[in-house]
């Protein structure tokens, strides 16, 4: 009976390598921790261009209002109403649908980009400059939750913090203003073409005749950036950086986080932005300002380069600051762009978390089925597949040595 429960043993082993030969060949690697970083930056920059896209068509009339009220086309009283009136002539007529034709395919494009591109430039800059500034990266997602307190470092001596600091403020500088910046590259020229109108903007283009990368840029793309560079700090920077360390711990979740991040937009960024918003305007006027009576007959724009000096100068000469900044003027900024950069910050760190993981694990099958196809990603595979084999053949052969051992010492000769 002893020889059938070693056989028994054995057969068990042979299982048991069986099993260990099926789970070595299921290539079941984690994602470099690149693979990941990359991957989790093109989710998110996909995610925010898609829901800015979406936002700002959705709500064209408002923004159609915004670009007449920060502009000279009215002046007055009752701007409002003037500004409504121009966003929906079409013609000699009304149309709900006007403040739509001025969309073309660039402008949906652009979108996309605009809030796609301003997204992965922040977090490429962010991630950058905090690896080489030694300085960690600004709060995202889950970390807005958690307590402030935590983060305290009292091994840091004074000197040492005061560097950090400095380097910490540097970088939250740095990073929204490439990230602005850019965005400005890839949406300031729709912008002109839905403030003149397709066909106007076309004569604006012609008459300039400026060299390819102007033409890229759009004109009045310095006061653009100005304005988006302050977008970008309040939506990436201020935002989530004021809401983990300022906010009370007990009243945190992700509702209060959506009305601090508008609050934060309406009277903070956007009371700003809207100098530049009107700055941008006027410039766009300024450019086609002399050839408005040729226009109104019909004739060729022609359009001049802009020079922000003397559109400021004049602006205020004519109409003081409230050239640039007013309660309507604000409020109409505020209706266009709060409910898609209002509600950025909670997009970005309470709506696109929720689909990491799903996004993560999709792209850890796709990574270990291609690592198990692929002799070239997997170098070392005939070697892994073979290391079960050789266990089972080393079990045997130390089995039939303890048998061997065992007989050995019950030998009469031995005793």
């Amino acid at each position: 009976m002893k020889p059938n429960t070693q056989q028994s043993t054995n057969n068990n082993n042979d299982n048991n390598m069986i099993n260990n030969n099926d789970d070595d060949n299921s290539y079941n690697e984690s994602l470099p921790d690149s693979a990941q970083s990359t991957i989790l930056v093109m989710y998110r920059s996909v995610g925010l261009g898609m829901y800015g896209a979406l936002m700002r068509y959705a709500g064209m009339p408002l923004e159609k209002i915004a670009l007449y009220m920060n502009s000279s086309q009215v002046s007055g009283e009752n701007q409002f109403r003037q500004a409504i009136r121009l966003t929906f002539q079409d013609g000699q007529r009304q149309s709900f649908l006007a403040p739509y034709k001025v969309v073309g395919p660039a402008s949906g494009v652009a979108w996309f980009l605009q809030y796609s591109v301003m997204g992965m430039v922040f977090q490429i800059c962010d991630r950058a400059l905090s690896s080489l500034l030694d300085v960690p990266v600004i709060p995202y997602g889950s970390q807005l939750m958690e307590d402030p307190a935590n983060d305290i470092d009292n091994s840091k001596t004074d000197e040492q913090s005061s560097s950090t600091a400095l380097k910490q403020g540097l970088k939250i500088i740095l990073a929204p203003t490439l990230a602005g910046t850019v965005e400005s590259i890839v949406s300031n020229r729709a912008e002109v073409q839905r403030f003149y109108g397709i066909s106007k903007f076309s004569q604006v283009e012609s008459s300039l005749k400026w060299n390819p990368v102007s033409r890229l840029c759009g004109p009045a793309f310095l006061a653009n950036a100005s304005r988006n560079c302050i977008m970008s700090s309040t939506s990436f920077v201020i935002t989530p950086v004021l809401y983990r360390k300022y906010y009370p711990q007990e009243d945190k979740s992700k509702t209060s986080l959506f009305w601090f991040g508008l609050g934060v937009n309406i009277f903070i960024g956007n009371a700003i932005a809207i100098t530049q918003q009107s700055l941008w305007g006027r410039a766009l006027d300024y450019a086609v300002s002399s050839s408005t009576n040729t226009a109104a007959k019909g004739e060729a724009i022609t359009a001049r380069n802009i020079n922000y000096r003397v559109v400021v100068r004049d602006s205020l000469k004519t109409e003081g600051t409230s050239a640039f900044f007013t309660v309507p003027k604000w409020a109409a900024r505020v209706l266009m762009n709060a409910p898609v950069q209002g509600t950025l910050p909670w997009f970005y760190n309470e709506v696109l978390p929720l689909a990491e993981g799903t996004i993560l694990s999709v792209s850890k099958n796709i990574y270990n089925n291609l690592l198990g196809s692929s002799p070239l990603l997997s170098p070392s595979r005939d070697s892994s597949v073979n290391k079960p084999l050789m266990r089972k053949v080393t079990n045997k052969a130390k089995g039939f040595c303890d048998e061997e051992t065992k007989t050995t010492a019950t030998s009469p000769f031995n005793r």
